[in-house]
């Protein structure tokens, strides 16, 4: 059987402008071999075209069949929920190219469903506007809940902070569709044509690419080179598969050979414990 991977970006191929190394090396041996995979992103405002050209940026080069966003994802939900409804956005780019190609009309009253995703021009006026849309009987959808990373500089808020004061001013919980939602996941999946036991999910944070992962049944591998710190892994309930320093780590005729997760567990000595001690020595 095929196997395959689906591969977070901003952690694992590169950290802001900058290409993580081993990353791009990876990719051509990915394509090298002919294995699937896709660039999975919960970010909501980048088109698949925006995706290609800042990897391209980097120094891989890759289609735009090899993209899925949570922009995509909420449009392909929505267009299965409810068939050429009509949405009104606080979202920029990627999300509103997804739902126009997904039959929907964008609207600024009286919509199906309020949508929320990353954007750098809400205004209070926009949060008011769908605060009565929401209490007047639209749903509240959520492209992913990311948190801010709460530095200093940083000029976009996380989705989670605009959903939470959505959802405290309504009393309405949001639905979200991107990492670690199965929607989200199921989808790429699909989309590579791939069964749940051939699907291997690279990532670098704990609470949306590994949990989505384990979630669905899916392979995972966590990357130390974004988010997650081995220090913090003792800290979860559940654990990836394997953990790697980076890409440049990760020996893919080993995992391709032995990617067994109960036994890839076993010989870590129950998970993280284990792989953590290699890392160390």
């Amino acid at each position: 059987m095929t196997k395959g991977f689906l591969i977070d970006m901003d952690g694992v191929i590169y950290s802001g402008n900058e290409l993580i190394p081993g990353a791009d090396t990876f990719i051509v041996e990915l394509k090298r071999r002919k294995l699937p995979f896709l660039f999975l992103t919960n970010n909501s405002q980048r088109t698949p075209r925006d995706v290609v050209n800042k990897l391209a940026g980097l120094g891989i080069e890759a289609e735009e069949e090899n993209v899925f966003t949570s922009a995509m994802a909420t449009g392909w939900f929505l267009a299965r929920q409810k068939p050429y409804g009509s949405a009104y956005v606080l979202g920029e780019g990627g999300l509103l190219t997804s739902l126009h190609e997904n039959g929907y009309s964008l609207v600024t009253q009286d919509p199906d469903f309020v949508v929320v995703g990353e954007g750098r021009n809400f205004t209070l006026e926009m949060v008011n506007n769908a605060v009565e849309m929401i209490l007047s009987g639209a749903k509240l959808i959520a492209t992913n809940l990311d948190p801010s990373p709460k530095k200093k500089g940083w000029t976009n808020l996380g989705i989670k902070a605009i959903v939470s004061m959505l959802e405290e001013a309504t009393g309405v919980k949001a639905f979200s569709v991107g990492k670690p939602s199965p929607v989200m996941m199921r989808v790429a999946r699909k989309k590579l044509g791939l069964a749940t036991v051939d699907t291997t999910i690279i990532g670098d944070t704990m609470d949306t690419d590994i949990l989505g992962g384990i979630q669905v049944g899916y392979q995972t591998i966590l990357t130390l080179t974004g988010v997650s710190k081995k220090e913090n892994l003792h800290k979860y309930a559940f654990s990836p598969d394997l953990v790697v320093h980076g890409l440049m780590d990760l020996d893919l005729d080993e995992w391709l050979k032995d990617s067994n997760p109960a036994k890839i567990k076993a010989e870590s000595k129950n998970g993280v414990n284990g792989v953590l001690a290699k890392l160390a020595s």
